[in-house]
């Protein structure tokens, strides 16, 4: 089954990183990692709108975000080969569990906060992931 595909107005990452601007003086600590938010847009590219309170779960159960800090030993491999040689870059979009981490608001952008242990996957395209 395809997965649904949205009907973006500006590319989500792009939207992401206008709103959040400057975390220069935002800090993590350690092996944490600040992912955004992913938040459904309205319509999908087949033409189905979904309503508000559809759209205001992905607050809560959205299981991807952006990556747009990384604390100074994130993703650094230990000794029992944890990433596996994975690297990770800041605008990777981050897939984990709804449940896991914090979840905070960064200069008004719904934010979570996790370890980089907590990191399932990635993926090319938000979309992908619900």
């Amino acid at each position: 089954m395809p997965y649904m595909k949205m009907t973006h107005a500006i590319d989500p990452k792009k939207a992401i990183l206008d709103e959040i601007e400057d975390l220069s003086t935002f800090e993590l600590f350690n092996n944490k990692i600040l992912l955004a938010t992913y938040k459904r847009p309205e319509k999908t590219k087949s033409g189905i709108i979904l309503t508000d309170n559809n759209r205001s779960e992905d607050t809560f159960q959205s299981k991807v975000g952006l990556l747009i800090k990384i604390g100074p030993s994130a993703f650094e491999e230990n000794a029992e080969g944890w990433f596996a040689g994975e690297k990770f870059e800041l605008g990777d979009w981050i897939v984990h569990r709804p449940s896991d981490g914090w979840s905070i608001n960064v200069h008004g952008v719904d934010c979570r906060i996790l370890a980089d242990t907590q990191v399932q996957g990635r993926a090319v395209d938000p979309d992908e992931v619900w």
